[in-house]
């Protein structure tokens, strides 16, 4: 049988970069092909040249049979293939049913060829049900969270019809019900016909939905694996060429007095729930619950972004009055965003800027920077860190996903935390760049730092955390030592069959 899709030899090189080399695999018709490698790997450099973004140095494209020197966007698109971006490529001043049927809009009045926005509506409405979406076609896409925006990508996917999906980390701001959704939508698509390409470095899903495993690694296709031979330990070697040790790391020394305490908290996503909260110097507290629960919330209340509504907030039994990010930071309590890209690097910045920039003042001298002592702090964070770049002149935007995370905390690691907390610290980094920034949270914490670590990966919430609490509608619903630690028992108070006053007892 002929396969869907083929690529024979392709290569990419940019100077002084090869970024692919002589990569071949194929996709057959109903088949769901997982492809796997670090950030770097060239995963991302093939799927724009599928894509139809960057023409490939050599090789050979055959979509169903046809020969493509090369594709183009409209090429690609009209040849069905249709993406899921990583990136949320979304209109925010568009509403939900524009960005899913862009450039493909129902049109009336003849001539006038104006957009019926009912149509529009109509068709995208039954989609939206598919995906169990809690929103509307009419939804400005600037209300919406990462979760829902990602479904929008999703969405847009569906409405193509296309022949060959590529889904690049498609759940990686889902919640597990979403995620299970999805992954019984792909089992769908793949009876029907469809031929998929799913990338993610969530190995449980590929484990889950995937036929066949390739692996790309600098560059080349360095192994594959048969649907009987897919397993995490295999997909790992063939990734970073070694095991990868297990991960959760006891702490050096038990928890210590004080740390952060949130007592009575309302946030602004939930006024009417109140909850009580403490994380311990020397711990990485998890965070678990489902999308909307108000863990997202939380942080920006406790990192002063929102204002809370009601309670008090303790840094070592001192009451703090956190009107705005400047007076967490003043206090030592640093938030790593859930969107590093948007809301913790300024992408056109290099490195060093961005590490600096928070503690500016630290590094003006009448009224100047001093670059020597702001290129010097960013250097040493750049080698204690091991971030991967030629130097701290390095744009944040050319970085990996991981190496960008690190960024992130190395801006807070020139300072003095006392507090950080982290909102979804993996999204979209790979297996060893995960276990690097594991490794970072239980260091800090070793130091004294209290860690408050949410989730939405249950693997990373039962693998590194020390205890768990679990939020559901804006409370914490229950909490967990770590000998009680489970799936089905994080899931249970997730869906919010606990009792508070459990919580707050694991909490004391």
């Amino acid at each position: 049988m002929q396969p869907l899709l083929e690529l024979t030899g392709i290569g990419k090189t940019y100077p002084g970069v090869r970024a692919l080399d002589g990569v071949s695999l194929h996709l057959d018709r109903g088949e769901v092909l997982g492809l796997i490698g670090e950030n770097g790997a060239g995963k991302s450099t093939l799927m724009k040249i599928l894509g139809g973004v960057v023409p490939p140095s050599e090789g050979r494209i055959r979509i169903g049979g046809m020969e493509y020197p090369h594709l183009g966007v409209a090429t690609a698109t009209r040849a069905g293939l249709a993406f899921v971006h990583q990136e949320l490529n979304l209109f925010d001043n568009l509403d939900v049913a524009a960005n899913i049927l862009f450039g493909r809009e129902p049109l009336r009045g003849g001539p006038l060829r104006l957009l019926d926005r009912r149509a529009a509506h109509e068709r995208v409405r039954p989609i939206l049900a598919r995906l169990g979406a809690d929103f509307s076609p009419d939804t400005p896409v600037a209300e919406l969270s990462i979760a829902q925006r990602q479904l929008v990508e999703i969405a847009r996917a569906l409405a193509a019809e296309a022949r060959i999906i590529i889904l690049d980390e498609p759940t990686s701001s889902l919640t597990l019900s979403e995620t299970a959704r999805l992954l019984t939508l792909v089992k769908e698509l793949r009876a029907a016909g469809v031929g998929l390409i799913y990338i993610t470095h969530r190995l449980g899903e590929i484990v889950d939905c995937a036929d066949r495993v390739v692996c790309l690694r600098d560059g080349r296709l360095v192994g594959a694996l048969r649907r009987e031979e897919i397993e995490h330990a295999a997909m790992i070697r063939l990734m970073i060429g070694r095991e990868l040790r297990a991960l959760y790391t006891p702490p050096a020394q038990p928890p210590g007095e004080g740390g952060l305490e949130a007592a009575g908290l309302v946030t602004g996503a939930f006024p009417g729930r109140a909850l009580d909260l403490h994380i311990r110097p020397g711990e990485i507290l998890g965070m678990a619950g489902l999308v909307g629960a108000g863990r997202t919330s939380l942080a920006r209340t406790l990192f002063g972004i929102d204002p809370p509504l009601a309670g008090t907030i303790r840094l070592d039994g001192r009451p703090l009055a956190i009107r705005s990010p400047k007076d967490a930071v003043a206090a030592g309590i640093y938030l790593v965003p859930e969107d590093r890209k948007r809301a913790g690097l300024v992408l056109e910045m290099p490195i060093v800027e961005n590490v600096t920039l928070a503690s500016a003042p630290n590094y003006a001298r009448m009224g100047l920077m001093h670059r020597a002592a702001e290129w010097k702090a960013s250097e040493t964070q750049r080698a204690g860190l091991r971030i991967k770049a030629p130097s701290s002149a390095t744009r944040a935007n050319t970085l990996s996903g991981g190496n960008q995370q690190k960024v992130v905390l190395g801006k807070w690691l020139s300072m003095a935390p006392r507090v950080i907390l982290f909102d979804e610290p993996t999204r979209g980094i790979d297996v060893g760049a995960k276990g690097e920034i594991y490794g970072l949270m239980r260091a800090l914490a070793d130091r004294g730092v209290a860690i408050l670590m949410i989730s939405s990966d249950m693997e990373e919430v039962l693998g590194v955390s020390d205890r768990i609490v679990v939020m559901h509608e804006g409370r914490i619903s229950g909490g967990l030592e770590r000998a009680g630690f489970s799936e089905q028992a994080v899931l249970r108070l997730a869906i919010g069959h606990g009792e508070p006053a459990r919580a707050e007892a694991a909490q004391a």
